[in-house]
């Protein structure tokens, strides 16, 4: 069964949106994965994250794409890397399917 949460909880989750502008490989992680900057607009700024998105998705098509992410987590050590904030996505049996504006809006909006 699914935990009830209040508005107020929800309403501090900062999703926001943001432009992948770098990706590169992440060897180094246990299961196939790039690292990716993101820029959030001029408030939030650029931030790192890891991506378990290899099957779905090649580095070059991502470069430009605008996602959602968690910008108010705290810093997660992966390996030798930080990931700064959390890509979204949605779970299929063959992979993550990135959350994605329909429509491009301007880094840094917030989901409401």
């Amino acid at each position: 069964m699914m935990d009830t949460i209040q508005w107020q909880e929800f309403d501090m989750v900062e999703l926001r949106t943001g432009t992948i502008i770098e990706v590169s490989d992440f060897p180094e992680a246990r299961k196939p994965a790039y690292k990716l900057l993101i820029d959030f607009g001029e408030d939030i700024g650029i931030r790192k994250s890891s991506a378990q998105i290899t099957e779905h998705y090649l580095a070059e098509e991502l470069l430009g794409k605008q996602i959602v992410a968690v910008v108010n987590f705290p810093p997660k050590q992966i390996g030798p890397f930080m990931s700064e904030c959390l890509v979204t996505g949605l779970y299929r049996k063959d992979g993550v399917v990135l959350i994605s504006p329909d429509k491009p809006v301007p880094n840094g909006a917030k989901l409401g």
